[in-house]
């Protein structure tokens, strides 16, 4: 076997072309230093490689590892592909040949680099989901809820499902200013959309009345003499203020000049969504 000490892959960005990526290495037996996504340019001295995605090779690596290894490895390569690590692809690619050579027992095999990095990676994509079922802030535009968040991860696939089971009678958007993609629900149909550059209208009288009595409640309620500003750091760490309305501190809410617009954003929504392509995991639709 080849040690491909000089080889990189290059892909398309997909969980499908990930998986491959791993057919790939068995296929030609080879393995690279390195899985490059789009995002990532090459360099003059690297000798890229690029892997076609390919739907079937992609099923056949990706059934295999409930199979050969075990159904919770599965499970932590889908997540894995959604944390910010920078080195995903090829912790997942070695986790994934490491698994496939000793079975079931590689999600206790800490000591490698490779499953320790991986596991650590997806805690904290899951603990970061976790809190924003907690700290993700609606707003009303028009006809819908609208939140704005700022995650590290790529947490949208794992909140579908509690926005969408707790705002069922609703339609909302949840837009990731990071990854610039927007979570939509409407008509009881849940879709994952490439949103470059959203801007919002500015918002009516009625929702700058709520947020100021949100404001004002929060204030009231809190205990000075329980005041515990390093506590509420430790819980509610500080990136996750930027877009939660009791701890807006600029006074916009006070001074708010209110503008009334007859467009909303539910058509906005409409429109948008006509115009971005779906975001998709294994080649299935988010559901």
């Amino acid at each position: 076997m080849l040690d491909g000490t000089d080889i990189v892959y290059a892909y398309d960005g997909t969980f499908e072309g990930l998986m491959c990526c791993v057919f790939e290495s068995y296929e030609c037996k080879e393995i690279p230093c390195l899985i490059r996504p789009p995002s990532v340019q090459q360099t003059i001295f690297d000798t890229s490689k690029w892997i076609e995605t390919d739907s079937q090779k992609a099923d056949r690596v990706y059934n295999s590892i409930p199979v050969r290894i075990s159904s919770e490895a599965q499970e932590l390569v889908k997540l894995g592909f959604l944390t910010c690590e920078e080195n995903k692809e090829l912790l997942i690619f070695r986790f994934l040949r490491l698994g496939f050579k000793v079975g079931g027992k590689v999600m206790t095999m800490l000591t490698d680099e490779a499953v320790c990095s991986l596991q650590k990676a997806v805690r904290h994509l899951t603990s970061e989901s976790h809190k924003y079922k907690g700290f993700i802030r609606f707003s009303v535009f028009g006809e819908a809820l609208v939140a704005v968040i700022e995650p590290k991860n790529y947490v949208l696939p794992l909140l579908s499902a509690h926005f969408c089971d707790r705002y069922n009678g609703e339609k909302f958007m949840i837009y990731d200013k990071t990854h610039s993609v927007a979570l939509i629900y409407q008509s009881n149909r849940a879709e994952l959309i490439d949103v470059e550059g959203l801007t919002l209208p500015n918002v009516d009288s009625m929702e700058a009345k709520y947020r100021l009595l949100w404001k004002q409640f929060y204030n009231t309620i809190a205990i000075e003499g329980r005041t515990n500003p390093r506590c509420r750091m430790t819980l509610m760490p500080k990136r996750y203020w930027n877009q939660m309305t009791e701890l807006d501190n600029t006074n916009t809410l006070v001074n708010f000049k209110v503008t009334e617009t007859n467009k909303t954003i539910a058509n906005d929504i409409s429109k948008t969504a006509d115009k971005t392509v779906r975001y998709q995991i294994q080649g299935k639709q988010v559901p």
